[in-house]
């Protein structure tokens, strides 16, 4: 199988990229987008992991901007360079000019047999670009399973969680290629939670101080605990019993500026969109799972 991931590389994107390492997924390629930070710092961050962790895939960079909007980070809450720490940053690396993710993605696309499946972990904005400039290649993505959406209220505005507040156009353009879109929304992150006393000890610095600091968002919002985002929809890749997913048709809202981005949800027969609507109790569990095996 084939399994590429498009992230804008925020801390919760580590974790999901780490834990598909944990449990054994191949990756076949990273294509970066801005989102939770600007792509310099994206690109940093995502050179910085590859330092600190060996992180042994191929990278390239894609979309600075969303489609149609000006950028609109999530700085504010995540901090300067998009990942919150009690400590260290990742490492400082080199820099380096990454190639770019379009032609890569149609060569991985066109040029191999065997399923082609994308974990999208940010912005969609690399995915739209490509079904609009090579939709044959865009065609033959076997599943894209995407964390964003909510089926309820928003995380970015009440009523838009942030990836899909980010760009929504690019997911219209996306759902509307036909490809198998599976989602794992905010609704679905609410039921995998940890804290405090769940960061796993002993892990390779500085991912303790990271996931403190991811953790401290919701400390400062007056909860103990922090929804896990980007490693649930990995575990679809790993333990895929523990999502039950149901065809839905999905409805974006482009147009009106205090309900952009919103994600509106019907149940349908059939569809070739769905929606995580179940979430096993051990999910969390083996979420810090993934990153306790990495302790020394």
């Amino acid at each position: 199988m084939g399994v590429w991931v498009d992230t804008d590389f925020g801390f919760d994107d580590l974790w999901a990229l780490l834990l598909l390492r944990t449990f054994g997924v191949a990756l076949d390629g990273v294509s970066l987008v801005a989102g939770n930070s600007t792509l310099d710092n994206v690109t940093l961050n995502a050179l910085g992991a590859r330092l600190a962790f060996g992180l042994d895939w191929p990278f390239f960079t894609g979309a600075a901007e969303p489609l149609n909007r000006p950028l609109e980070t999530a700085e504010r809450v995540l901090g300067p360079r998009g990942m919150q720490t009690r400590g260290a940053h990742l490492p400082e690396a080199p820099q380096e000019t990454l190639p770019p993710c379009g032609p890569a993605l149609v060569a991985w696309l066109e040029e191999n047999e065997g399923p082609r499946e994308v974990l999208a972990l940010g912005p969609l904005t690399n995915l739209a670009r490509l079904a609009m400039d090579a939709p044959g290649a865009f065609s033959r993505i076997s599943r894209l399973v995407w964390m964003g959406g909510s089926a309820g209220r928003g995380n970015q505005t009440p009523f838009a969680e942030f990836n899909a507040h980010a760009d929504a156009e690019a997911i219209k353009v996306v759902a509307e290629t036909g490809v198998p879109f599976a989602i794992v929304d905010l609704e679905a992150c609410h039921q995998a939670t940890y804290g405090e006393a769940d960061i796993p000890t002993g892990m390779p610095e500085p991912l303790g101080v990271l996931m403190g600091g991811y953790l401290d968002i919701a400390i400062t919002r007056g909860r103990d605990w922090m929804p896990i985002y980007d490693p649930l929809a990995a575990l679809v890749f790993t333990h895929p019993e523990v999502l039950i997913f149901e065809p839905r048709v999905l409805d974006v809202d482009t147009g009106t500026l205090e309900t952009y981005g919103q994600t509106r949800f019907e149940r349908a027969g059939e569809s070739t969109v769905s929606l995580a609507t179940g979430v096993a109790p051990n999910a969390a569990r083996l979420c810090l799972d993934g990153l306790a095996r990495l302790a020394v």
